[in-house]
């Protein structure tokens, strides 16, 4: 059996060139992000630029209240990726027993509750100032012009906002306020403005302007997010009780110090070598060694085990999958993981033995020495018991991929590579205009990350103070050689590395290009708990895109899987950039589901 050969229509070309490539879900942040690298600046000094514009043109996907991670190399040293590390911890006071004291089975899905202490915007200064080149004013400048002066709105935004307004109009009255003004919804190209962001910008980049050095201006400007107006207005604000998904009223527990001492930091990625490449991701405290995990049980299998455009393909990555989650959810957390041995070829071969010609309907965990799994509640449903009889909560959860395969919306993605080899992927998330109620000072809200760790205990993700959620933000960067080749990344809560997995099948077994491996059909499982309030799972679960054809879907019924058809073009979120050492050609792609991502370069 042959590998399943790419489709010769594309919905667009794979961009090439040797000057730039960016790539992201928004076309106005790629735009950004092209216009620094064509005005001399860096990748960094790009990326920056596109991340705080995505905060301006995708609100209801991310803000400037939530969290980001990357990963990244420098031209300097190609061969050593890192991990930007912007997810922010719980508060101090953000305890499993005052949780429970407050009546909660689950942390809520919206409302200050939900909020670990936000950590993007501090990331990405902190990628500034370090390997940038641009003054923090000049970055920011893209940002401020789409808040203060206005951008057409995307249709999205405006039906995310409708989802909410009864929950905005009775009991988050400062996001009406912000999002409804006038009592009108905003409408596909509308021109909206957020004249406070763009206050805020400024008052960032005018906090070090009488500073010695440019790496000491944005350092004045980490400083008064951390510990200035930003932290004030945040906290005074949520102190408030305010309606949660819970169907209750509660008050925030952030103080000024959970402010003061969050920060961003540097890691070593986590590596695994999978057909002469190295794949980068974050550490256990997110999700992204799964899709090691998930490529080291793939590995012991022939190519005809790979192709997701198989019936045999489609089952065995959707099995090896459900192990590799699995064990995310036993294991991962901000806490001591045995990552080397998950990613042992020992441990893998034990898991690729589980797999069989049937579709699995279990949570199976794999047994680690020294190591107790946690075993998670497994509900197919969940209503809390204030909302018992009640509409459920419209604004819980990441505003992802329903289990109906309908796309609400993601999280977002940026890619870019600059002519000197510098090169990073970014998932910028969080904050969403319906996390929790808009903070008037700041035109944004903070964001809902806290709802994936468990009150109960013995988990490795359980809350606790000062301790990272698991996060599911999990960019990746492929190496070849000691260099890079790809930066890739897609918004979608659980299903953000089941779709990039796809994508280095086919890149890296298959032979797609890249515009070949983002435009093919998708697919991934639901048979996990999800990490998204209220966390349920469905045995067997798996959700597909019609075009992966009828005797492939049938193929997969056949085996035991309980399938949903998404549509056509409805699953994956995915962009990327790519670079050829040896030639100094550079490529891009960006995802078409949707018109919204796009890729540009030259």
């Amino acid at each position: 059996m042959t590998y399943t050969a790419p489709d010769s229509f594309t919905t667009r070309p794979t961009l090439q060139g040797t000057f730039g490539m960016s790539a992201s879900t928004h076309w106005l942040a790629t735009a950004s992000s092209q216009a620094v690298l064509e005005r001399g600046g860096n990748a960094f000094d790009a990326a920056v630029a596109a991340a705080f514009v995505l905060h301006v043109v995708e609100p209801h996907l991310n803000g400037p209240g939530g969290d980001m991670t990357g990963v990244f190399v420098t031209a300097t040293n190609p061969s050593e990726p890192v991990v930007l590390m912007g997810q922010g911890a719980a508060p101090a006071a953000a305890t499993r027993e005052h949780y429970l004291s407050e009546g909660l089975e689950l942390v809520p899905g919206a409302g200050a509750l939900a909020a670990a202490v936000p950590a993007a915007v501090d990331a990405w200064l902190m990628l500034l100032r370090d390997h940038g080149t641009w003054e923090l004013s000049d970055v920011l400048a893209f940002a401020v012009g789409y808040a203060r002066h206005g951008h057409p709105v995307l249709g999205r935004v405006g039906t995310t906002i409708a989802s909410v307004a009864e929950l905005f109009r009775e009991h988050w009255p400062t996001s009406a306020a912000h999002w409804i003004p006038e009592g009108r919804i905003p409408a596909d190209g509308d021109i909206i403005r957020n004249e406070a962001y763009a206050v805020v910008l400024d008052r960032l980049a005018a906090a070090g302007s009488s500073a010695g050095t440019r790496e000491e201006r944005i350092e004045a400007a980490r400083r008064e997010w951390r510990e200035g107006f930003v932290a004030r207005a945040a906290v005074d604000f949520l102190s408030v009780p305010h309606r949660h998904s819970s169907g209750a009223d509660h008050a925030g527990v952030m103080t000024l110090e959970d402010f003061a001492f969050s920060s961003a930091s540097y890691e070593p990625a986590l590596t695994y070598e999978f057909r002469g490449h190295t794949i980068a991701k974050t550490g256990p405290w997110g999700q992204g060694p799964a899709l090691l995990q998930t490529l080291a049980i793939l590995a012991g299998y022939d190519d005809e085990y790979l192709d997701p455009s198989t019936e045999l393909g489609a089952h065995t990555i959707l099995e090896a999958q459900k192990l590799a989650i699995a064990d995310r959810e036993a294991y991962y957390g901000d806490a001591d993981v045995p990552m080397e041995y998950l990613l042992s070829e020992e441990y893998a071969a034990t898991r690729r033995a589980l797999i069989t010609d049937s579709a699995s309907h279990e949570f199976r965990p794999g047994t680690v020495p020294g190591h107790t799994p946690f075993l998670p509640p497994l509900r197919t449903e969940y209503i809390a018991p204030a909302l018992a009889g009640q509409q459920a909560f419209a604004g819980v959860g990441e505003p992802t991929v329903m289990p109906t395969g309908e796309t609400r919306g993601d999280t977002c993605h940026l890619d870019v590579v600059d002519q000197w080899g510098n090169m990073v992927s970014a998932t910028p998330s969080g904050g969403w205009l319906q996390s929790s109620p808009t903070i008037p000072e700041l035109g944004f809200c903070l964001g809902s990350r806290l709802q994936m760790t468990w009150l109960e205990e013995g988990a490795p993700s359980t809350l606790a103070a000062g301790k990272r959620p698991r996060t599911t933000l999990t960019p990746t960067l492929v190496l070849r050689d000691g260099k890079p080749v790809t930066a890739l990344g897609s918004p979608g809560g659980d299903q953000q590395d089941q779709w990039q997995l796809l994508y280095l099948l086919r890149t890296l077994v298959g032979g797609y290009s890249p515009q070949q491996a983002v435009d093919a059909p998708a697919l991934h499982t639901t048979s996990i708990p999800g990490s998204f309030y209220p966390r349920t799972w469905t045995p067997g679960g798996a959700v597909v895109e019609d075009r992966l054809g009828d005797d492939v879907i049938e193929g997969l019924v056949a085996r035991g899987h309980v399938i949903t058809r998404a549509g056509d073009w409805a699953l994956g979120r995915l962009s990327s950039v790519v670079s050829d050492p040896a030639t100094g050609l550079l490529k891009a792609a960006a995802n078409p589901r949707g018109a919204q991502g796009y890729a540009a370069g030259r």
